[in-house]
């Protein structure tokens, strides 16, 4: 008998440290993976990041999101099948000042597939700043196949989990140019804001309270 309540103590405390494992590895993987949306005045969408992929694209990309540099900003180039691309221009497509440029980590195994999001740069593969897209179109052709700059590709930090309804929306467009600007939406396309999940949440409860 006392063997048998052994056992049932053992088989008990085998499946608390099973819970207590799951809820870990749960809260872990919740905090490698935060999201952001983005409101649009053409809808809202969300995007989850990787930075266990990207750890400096995604720390650099939060906090001009934390800065609240996004709001106001526009989608200023738009390519129907391809990309529409945002993150670094008023609506007068002044651009806007940022930060030093973050190391491109496009070898990270993520590919430029529809609804993924990645960093805008010049030709220069580590110029990347604020400026983002996302992909309309597997987008093959811009993924990493090689440590040469004209192989190194466009880092993916991200994906569109909800609303990719919206970045098609937007990505249809009526589009022309603007000076020395091309693919232009005709109408605005304007970032209202972009915000952790976590902080909508606190902004919500705080609105609740009063």
């Amino acid at each position: 008998m006392k063997a048998l309540d052994n056992l049932m103590q053992f088989k008990n405390l085998f499946l608390a440290c099973l819970l207590l494992s799951v809820a870990l590895s749960t809260s872990v993987s919740a905090e490698a993976a935060p999201s952001v949306e983005f409101q649009t005045n053409q809808g809202n969408f969300t995007v989850e990041l990787y930075p266990e992929k990207a750890p400096k694209t995604v720390a650099n990309f939060l906090q001009y999101v934390k800065d609240g540099y996004y709001e106001n900003t526009i989608f200023h180039r738009v390519i129907n099948h391809f990309m529409i691309q945002g993150g670094g221009f008023e609506r007068d497509l002044s651009e806007k000042n940022t930060r030093a440029a973050v190391v491109n980590e496009a070898g990270n195994g993520l590919l430029n597939q529809t609804g993924t999001i990645a960093m805008a740069r010049t030709a220069d593969p580590d110029s990347a700043t604020a400026q983002f897209f996302v992909n309309l179109f597997d987008n093959q052709f811009l993924d990493y196949t090689g440590p040469d700059p004209d192989q190194i590709g466009y880092c993916v930090f991200g994906k569109v989990t909800s609303g990719m309804d919206v970045i098609q929306k937007i990505g249809v467009t009526q589009t022309n140019t603007v000076g020395r600007y091309s693919d232009v939406p005709v109408k605005p396309v304007i970032i209202k804001s972009a915000k952790l999940l976590g902080d909508v949440a606190k902004d919500d409860s705080k609105q609740s309270d009063k």
